[in-house]
């Protein structure tokens, strides 16, 4: 499936419909360079998912962990890129978290590694689309490809 996504509030709302749609132990790969909008993508997950807190990047802390505001999934938020390999991923010890969805930013190398279903959002942000009233906004092309049975009608369950 492919998007065009030309602002933050429609990347937020994007990532809001996802969520509403996660079940446990779901697993998100987002791939796209600096600035392309995926935690913007994963703070519309977690309305979604109505996690609680605020959610920012994880990239100086490798994951953050956010509960949900009421019962519901928790979602683990990893920046994957400073990773060295599939078993830094054991050391985030995710079964501990029980009922969860994972949000792994720069994880496309991991997904396989994870033995899960996932489904890879793809930002792609041209330079020629930078909007400096809006510096989350600006257009994308957004592709999302599901691997797995989970995700093998993407339309269907997005309902678009």
């Amino acid at each position: 499936m492919n998007f065009s996504i030309v602002t933050s509030e429609q990347m937020y709302a994007l990532g809001k419909r996802i969520g509403q749609i996660l079940v446990t132990r779901d697993v998100i790969v987002l791939d796209g360079p600096l600035g392309a909008g995926k935690t913007t993508l994963t703070q519309g997950l977690a309305e979604g998912l109505g996690v609680s807190g605020l959610v920012t990047s994880p990239t100086y802390v490798v994951s953050r962990v956010h509960k949900p505001a009421t019962s519901g999934l928790t979602l683990v938020h990893v920046d994957a890129y400073r990773l060295a390999g599939a078993r830094d991923l054991e050391d985030l010890d995710l079964e501990q978290h029980g009922d969860f969805v994972l949000v792994m930013e720069w994880g496309k190398s991991f997904a396989q590694e994870l033995g899960y279903e996932w489904l890879l959002i793809e930002i792609d942000r041209s330079s020629d689309a930078l909007d400096e009233s809006d510096p989350a906004g600006g257009e994308r092309k957004v592709t999302m490809t599901g691997y797995g049975p989970r995700w093998s009608n993407l339309k269907q369950l997005l309902s678009v």
